[in-house]
């Protein structure tokens, strides 16, 4: 099939920031594409060929988008997944597969597929809801995760419990209770495989969180790990790649323990946060990696040219409504620095805004700088 230049088009369910930056690459190569959202004001909008507006989680509304296109991706797990089913079975080809999807969608799910496949992860329960987590909170040690199972993201549903009273502020929902695991790393590798079979891994990054947010501020790459340690994540995201039957991206999330153990906390199967320094650090960044994959092309090299930091631009405390970036103009005075603005026009606490990449050959001047960058810019409000 002829992708470039012609009449194949590409659909993509979701049009948040993740789909804006994979359309950067649709655009470089001329392929044709279609966006679904439910707002209006995705920022996907400005940058697809056609834009429909509607709800991801309705059977018609995303069975209907899929008839028009001849691949179908999502930059965004939250979608209709008997709609993606039944286009697959009626031969359209989607990626990553429903199957996969199905599989991830849950975290409850997605954990018990781990125990299911002897894949590293921390000890954890499921419980139908809330009410069913507290008749047994005798048997569970504090402090644990509390994790709900559908509808999370960036921090949101995930909270530490260390007395039994925190459980008051959290909804009835079905949830997860996680062991805490001592770790001294957050890590993350991405996996990147085609229908052919071709995989290959990009570096392992580091991530630090907000302590407040439970959301990334920096990523860095390569993180700063032994090399043997680097080596046992990247077998591990490989493994549980190829047990997801996935194509596309996937990220892996992990731990590392006290004693270099390596715990598989979660998956994203599309583009993902950890993977934004690869625009400017790789010589093939993700966005790129996941196009290639998804329409069976070879694959790019996931080695980096140079080190990155990326720091994720966030919507201030205290600040909600039309957004105000201040100091951009500061930065942009700054060797190897680039801002990416995802294009949200309403900004609110914590909210995800855009991010800043830095490279430099020196991985603590890069890190140094990233600091500097996230004390000059603030995302904030009229």
């Amino acid at each position: 099939m002829n992708y470039f230049s012609s009449d194949f088009k590409l659909g993509i369910l979701g049009g948040g920031q993740l789909g804006k930056m994979l359309l950067f690459d649709t655009r470089k190569f001329d392929i044709q594409t279609y966006v679904l959202d439910p707002s209006d004001e995705a920022p996907s909008k400005i940058a697809c060929n056609k834009f429909f507006q509607g709800d991801l989680m309705d059977y018609e509304t995303v069975y209907n988008f899929g008839k028009q296109v001849d691949v179908l991706t999502f930059e965004i797990e939250l979608v209709n997944l008997e709609a993606l089913t039944q286009l697959e079975n009626e031969g359209l080809k989607v990626y990553p597969s429903p199957k996969t999807l199905k599989g991830i969608q849950n975290k409850g799910v997605q954990k018990q597929f781990y125990a299911n496949n002897n894949i590293p992860t921390a000890p954890f329960e499921r419980f139908e809801n809330l009410e069913s987590l507290k008749s047994k909170i005798s048997d569970l040690k504090l402090p644990f995760v509390w994790k709900c199972t559908e509808f999370g993201y960036d921090g949101n549903g995930v909270k530490i419990v260390r007395q039994v009273s925190d459980l008051d502020t959290l909804p009835n929902v079905e949830c997860i209770a996680e062991t805490m695991v001592p770790f001294k790393n957050e890590l993350a590798v991405i996996v990147v495989r085609n229908p052919s079979g071709e995989m290959k891994t990009y570096p392992v990054v580091e991530m630090e969180f907000h302590p407040e947010a439970n959301q990334v501020e920096y990523v860095i790459c390569p993180a700063r790990i032994d090399d043997k340690v680097a080596e046992k994540a990247r077998a591990i995201a490989l493994n549980v790649s190829e047990k997801f039957n996935h194509v596309g991206l996937l990220a892996v999330e992990m731990f590392q323990t006290a004693d270099d153990e390596i715990l598989v906390n979660e998956v994203a199967p599309r583009p993902h946060n950890s993977g934004h320094y690869s625009i400017e650090a790789s010589y093939t960044s993700q966005f790129e990696n996941h196009l290639r994959a998804i329409l069976d092309l070879p694959l790019g090299n996931t080695d980096s040219k140079v080190a990155g930091v990326m720091v994720n631009l966030v919507g201030a405390e205290g600040f909600s409504g039309d957004v105000v970036y201040e100091n951009i103009e500061t930065i942009l005075g700054w060797n190897g620095v680039t801002p990416h603005i995802y294009g949200k026009k309403q900004t609110r606490p914590f909210r995800k805004m855009g991010h800043v990449t830095i490279v430099n050959e020196d991985m603590a001047e890069a890190r140094r700088i990233a600091q500097e960058v996230k004390n000059n810019i603030r995302v904030i409000s009229n």
